[in-house]
């Protein structure tokens, strides 16, 4: 018997947007460096394609997906026929695989294949980012083994508490071990002075970006400003001693992180963690409840109760009589932030952890 046939084997699954997505791309390496034949089912054409394409190990298989909406929709009717015909798609890719383990990250792609794993009768992983479960994965639960989930709060969201497991966040070491005097040799900035970071994710935040914009003279007038535009925010008229913009920061993120004193950020749940594993005072700005379910107004509240953070609504950022003060306001106040976040520590996970105890 070959050493491929001796192979175990793992299906992952999990798209429609980064956050479905960004686990699994973390997990992999180790399972390949174990040996493990590994396949993602994902959509046709879906951006997790693109994604785990730089895994050559990796096969990928595209089922037909329908988009899970809590709202109507005419796409809705197209999407009732898509959603089983996905079902059927993955029952049989999963009996054809047949993988010891099924790991889910959400999205609406990954309903489908737990269904699949569960009339193939797989045991299956599932993992939460955010305080409430997503649609897909509220739908997959009763067929899922385990639920990992990042936020304590999120049990109280499930009728089988036996299946919940709070593992925290799953986060690497990317974000540690940063130098301030190399962040602030990076960014061409005094390491002695009050330091701003503006985040608005990989792709950027507009109400961020504007908000910038808009109270640049002020904002500098006190402090010194790295602002991570992204690729579709950066803005060529914005020049200013002690004041930077990157669209993204790969390796030196670190150091910039180091030298933040204050960051102002979106409150996804894994940029939430880094920041609390890092002691970094946060200003949140929640996506809006138009844009978004409304998980990370949960998010940033949970943060704001345990005292590690301050929030201000989307539409409110730009406006210098809210944002300004509140700056102000962190910054005086920001060893209270600190410690509140040492007493009460967030509960980390690693890669590694995670996956041994996936393969228990």
């Amino acid at each position: 018997m070959s050493k491929e046939q001796n192979a175990k084997k793992i299906i992952f699954t999990g798209g429609g947007s980064a956050g479905h997505v960004t686990l699994n791309l973390a997990l992999i390496p180790w399972f390949i460096e174990k040996g493990w034949e590994i396949s993602y089912i994902g959509s046709k054409g879906g951006m997790e394609q693109e994604l785990v394409a730089k895994f050559p190990e990796v096969k990928y298989y595209g089922i037909l997906t329908g988009k899970l909406r809590r709202y109507f929709s005419w796409q809705n009717f197209l999407d009732m026929v898509k959603i089983p015909l996905g079902c059927l798609q993955a029952i049989a890719l999963v009996h054809k695989i047949n993988p010891d383990i099924i790991f889910s990250k959400g999205g609406f792609v990954s309903f489908p294949v737990v269904v699949g794993g569960y009339v193939n009768r797989k045991k299956i992983f599932m993992h939460e980012s955010d305080l409430t479960p997503g649609l897909a994965n509220k739908l997959s639960l009763p067929f899922v083994s385990t639920f990992y989930t990042t936020f304590p709060e999120t049990e109280k969201y499930v009728k089988n508490k036996q299946k919940v497991h709070c593992v925290g966040p799953v986060l690497s070491d990317r974000l540690f071990n940063g130098s301030r005097e190399k962040g602030a040799e990076f960014a061409n900035m005094d390491a002695s002075k009050p330091t701003i970071m503006v985040i608005g994710g990989s792709l950027g935040a507009k109400s961020l970006n504007d908000a910038v914009e808009q109270n640049f003279e002020a904002i500098l007038s006190k402090y010194q400003l790295i602002h991570i535009a992204g690729k579709n925010g950066y803005n060529e008229k914005l020049t200013h001693k002690g004041y930077q913009q990157y669209e993204y920061v790969d390796a030196e993120l670190k150091d910039l992180m180091a030298l933040a004193d204050i960051v102002v950020s979106r409150a996804g749940s894994n940029s939430i963690f880094e920041l609390a594993s890092l002691h970094k005072p946060m200003i949140l700005v929640p996506l809006p409840a138009k844009s978004s379910r409304g998980e990370q107004s949960l998010n940033a509240k949970s943060f704001a109760d345990k005292g590690y953070a301050e929030i201000i609504k989307d539409e409110d950022v730009a406006n210098p009589d809210i944002l300004l003060p509140m700056l102000d306001k962190v910054y005086q106040n920001r060893e209270q932030y600190r410690q509140n976040m040492e007493s009460n520590p967030v509960k980390i996970t690693t890669n590694e952890a995670l996956c041994e105890d996936i393969c228990r």
